[in-house]
Formats: structure tokens, sequence, C-alpha cells
């Protein structure tokens, strides 16, 4: 009778089969047909014929196998994630034509806003009537230093010369943009900026009373939410994301590293273990694809990894994914 295959990958290779593949560690082969109702300890190879007798099985080294299964991981997480990212752009019109407006216009407290003039006109209206604060999330690399000043500067300046205080939280990417440091110079009053390896999407409060946010990847659409509920919820989510950011401006203090793992190689460690590439990697951080490899060698260079399955394997161990640094 021919053995039922185990059809399972790696992460969940049968206790049965471990016990069968310890066995053979400790004895140092087993015989073949033990192997008979497992066929996945040979798929895996985790099991290979004895060169000299193929009535036995010899054990890969475990130093050798853990990294292999976690390669093909690695490749089944990254198949996932194009699948996913395939049928998120195949749904993405489809959502699009499902009654956005209709949904909008059910939900107390909240409009659409269509167009990059009609969004610019009704942020500018909320700031002038501001009263006490500006609160802004800005992700992505450089800005354009135009229209930080044709834009952003006067209406700005008003709303500090009324008494109110401005928050802005960008990525770590911008810290090195001179143009944004040099518009936070020309505002005189209450200004402060931070960052962070990794924010939301573009976010803007005011007075902690109306919140706009994107409502279409090219920003086009917009949301203008006033529902208290809602506008209190993305602002405590501010909130929490300001006290974990690094100061930048009028200040800046350079965020510390941790057994020499800086901040951002943390976080490219994390999002290495979760199975994203490069590319991605690169897009959430708000860096070019170069840029991210150059941290992720420095990282394989630091805990001696020879290759990304075990680089996973070798940041698993490390435990730098556990640490947290702290500001001094």
């Amino acid at each position: 009778m021919i053995a039922e295959r185990h059809e399972h990958g790696p992460a969940e290779l049968c206790e049965a089969g471990l016990s069968l593949y310890e066995r053979a560690l400790r004895e140092g082969r087993i015989p073949a047909e033990d192997s008979e109702h497992f066929p996945c300890l040979l798929d895996f190879g985790l099991l290979r014929p004895d060169g000299e007798d193929p009535r036995w099985l010899r054990p890969l080294a475990p130093a050798l196998a853990l990294p292999r299964l976690l390669s093909e991981s690695a490749r089944d997480i990254a198949l996932r994630r194009h699948h996913e990212a395939r049928l998120t752009e195949a749904f993405e019109p489809l959502l699009a034509l499902d009654g956005l407006s209709e949904s909008v216009a059910e939900a107390p407290g909240t409009g659409l806003l269509a167009g990059f003039d009609r969004i610019n006109e009704a942020i500018g209206r909320a700031m002038e009537e501001a009263r006490e604060e500006l609160l802004t999330i800005v992700p992505g690399g450089r800005r354009s230093a135009v229209r930080l000043r044709d834009v952003g500067l006067a209406r700005e300046q008003r709303m500090l010369s009324r008494g109110c205080r401005i928050r802005t939280l960008y990525q770590d990417t911008t810290r090195y943009d001179l143009g944004v440091v040099a518009h936070y110079e020309r505002l005189a009053g209450d200004v402060q900026v931070r960052t962070l390896d990794e924010v939301t999407k573009r976010l803007l409060i005011v007075d902690r009373s109306v919140a706009f946010l994107p409502a279409s990847e090219n920003r086009s659409l917009a949301l203008e939410i006033r529902q208290p509920a809602l506008v209190s919820f993305l602002a405590t989510v501010f909130d929490r994301l300001w006290r974990l950011a690094t100061p930048m401006y009028p200040e800046a203090v350079r965020a510390p590293s941790a057994d020499g793992v800086t901040p951002r190689q943390r976080t490219i460690a994390q999002l290495l273990v979760e199975g994203h590439t490069d590319t991605t990697i690169a897009d959430r951080l708000g860096m070019n694809v170069r840029t991210a490899r150059v941290h992720i060698a420095k990282l394989a260079s630091h805990l001696g990894s020879e290759s990304r399955a075990q680089l996973g394997y070798l940041i698993g161990r490390s435990g730098i994914l556990e640490r947290e640094a702290e500001l001094p």
C-alpha cells in the first residue's frame, strides 16, 4: 500500500516526522523503510539516501537544514505577497466603482473631496479657522521646496501668529532634506518636527476637530472627517507615534544604536523576517532600493550572515528585535 503523502509546508512539519528526524540524528542513520509514511522528510531534504547502502537514510545536519527550510518558507511568503499585490491591483478600480461617494455620504461627519484644488481649499479653510494646533503626518522622502514655500509657508505662519502650534511627523529619510529644515527655520512660533522609520499615510488634523486623509492612491480624492470619535482616534494615533519619534527640529537628536544595530536596521530586520522584498522594504521606509540593500548588507555583515536565508535565522537568534532603543 502506498503511504499518503503529507501535503504541508516547512512550517507545518509534523511532530511524528520531526521525531523520526531526531532519531536519525541520534543514531546516525535509519532504515529507509522507516520513512515510508513520512515522505515529507525526503521532500524537505532532512533525510538522504546513504551513498554506500541505499537501504539506509542519513540525516542532514540541523545547521544546514534550518536555513534551507527558512529559504523555502521565505519563497512561499514572497509568492503569497505577490498574489496579494496582484489581487489588490486587480480590485482597486473595482472598489473605486463601488459607490465610494454614496458610502461616504452615509457616514455622518464625513465628506469626500475630489480634485487637488478642492482638497487644498478645504485644508486652507480649516487652517485659517484654527485656534490651537496643526498635526501632520507626511510619508515618503524629499519634499518639494517650491511647494513648501508656495503652499504651506504663508498659511502656517498665519496659524503660528495666532498662537497655534505645529507638530509634523516625517519619515527618517527626510532628516537629510535640507529644504525641509530651511522651511521650518523660516517660521516663527511653536514648531516641532520629528521622524520615524515608518509612518501612516498622509494625515492632517486641525484643532483635533477636523481631519483630512487620502481616499485614493494618487491623492486626487480625500476624506474630510468631522465625526468627533473618528477625529479623536486619529489624533491618538498621532500622539502615540509622536512619542516614539526622534526629534528633528528645532533641535535634532540622533537615534541611538543598540549593540551596533541602528533603529533603522532593526526596522529592516523586522521587515526581512516578515518576508518582504527589498522593493517593499524601500517603499515602506521611504528610501530607494539601493539604499535599502546597503542597510541590509550592513546588517548581514554585523550578524555574520552569508545568505538571505541565513540572515533571517541569525536575526531571530540574535534577539535584536526584542530590544527597544531609548532616547537619552
